[in-house]
């Protein structure tokens, strides 16, 4: 059987980083793609194809699949897009710029790969895109408006991506995990201190109490978080499964909330979800 070929984005740390290496140990030739050099050269001393792709960058997506295909002879099985960042901070207080830049690493750029390897899977018979949504593509939280957006987009646009390739033997899925062990809240802080001018907005007091010891207190673990190799085995049934689900939850929060805000009011969700400040 002629060897199966996956691109992964966002594979510096965390649920990319695990879903490399899970892959690879059951036989696929991953293509570990990182948004900077340093950590692409990381990977490749590890054994890893590891083209340099940032979704900010479209340059970068194109030149990124080229490599990729190169090495294949021209197919790709499986695209995993997986690479986003956070920009945490009240949305009342969140510049527009901000969101822009947000949206076009965790949405736009996925889109452009997104449509650039659809014809490639179209030309050779079959394929699976696997987007990585979250417990915040079900479910608003506080000070989280930025990502939520970007995840609820994307959960949209996923939804009318996979109704759109029924007829194809492209298979479109969601993975949406809950708590995961990763770098995301440190690597969100940043972009907090880039555009949230949290001491002069009328919700300091707000901050100073809640978000701000979060962001900066040493990595803890979350109540219910999971090793990212959760995520990986569901990578993995959506990926080799002959008839995978349309979606895939992670984590316990991920499973409640999935059947919560089918079966609960929004006046009683939005009081449930309160109190998780």
């Amino acid at each position: 059987m002629a060897e199966r070929s996956v691109l992964i984005t966002g594979c510096s740390s965390g649920i990319g980083y695990d879903a490399a290496h899970g892959l690879r140990d059951r036989g696929w030739r991953v293509f570990a793609s990182c948004r900077q050099d340093a950590d692409c050269a990381r990977l490749r001393a590890d054994g890893f194809d590891s083209p340099r792709l940032d979704y900010a960058d479209e340059a970068s997506i194109h030149a990124a699949l080229d490599e990729v295909l190169s090495a294949t002879g021209g197919r790709l099985d499986a695209l995993y897009n997986n690479g986003a960042f956070a920009c945490p901070g009240a949305v009342e207080d969140l510049p527009t710029q901000a969101l822009r830049e947000l949206f076009e690493a965790n949405l736009f750029g996925w889109h452009t790969l997104t449509r650039a390897v659809i014809p490639v899977m179209r030309k050779q018979g079959q394929g699976r895109i696997v987007n990585c949504s979250s417990v915040l593509g079900l479910m608003p939280l506080h000070w989280r408006g930025a990502y939520v957006a970007s995840k609820f987009a994307l959960e949209g646009l996923t939804d009318v991506l996979r109704l759109e390739l029924r007829d194809t033997e492209i298979k479109v899925i969601l993975i949406e995990p809950g708590p995961i062990t990763s770098k995301i809240r440190a690597n969100s802080v940043p972009h907090f201190e880039k555009w949230i001018d949290w001491r002069g907005s009328v919700r300091a007091a707000q901050y100073e109490a809640s978000l701000v010891p979060r962001l900066y207190a040493p990595p803890a673990k979350d109540r219910f978080e999971l090793h990212p190799s959760a995520v990986t085995s569901k990578l993995v049934t959506a990926l080799e499964h002959p008839n995978p689900k349309p979606r895939y939850y992670v984590t316990f929060p991920t499973h409640l909330m999935g059947r919560l805000r089918r079966i609960l009011p929004t006046v009683a969700l939005d009081w449930l979800i309160d109190r998780q400040r």
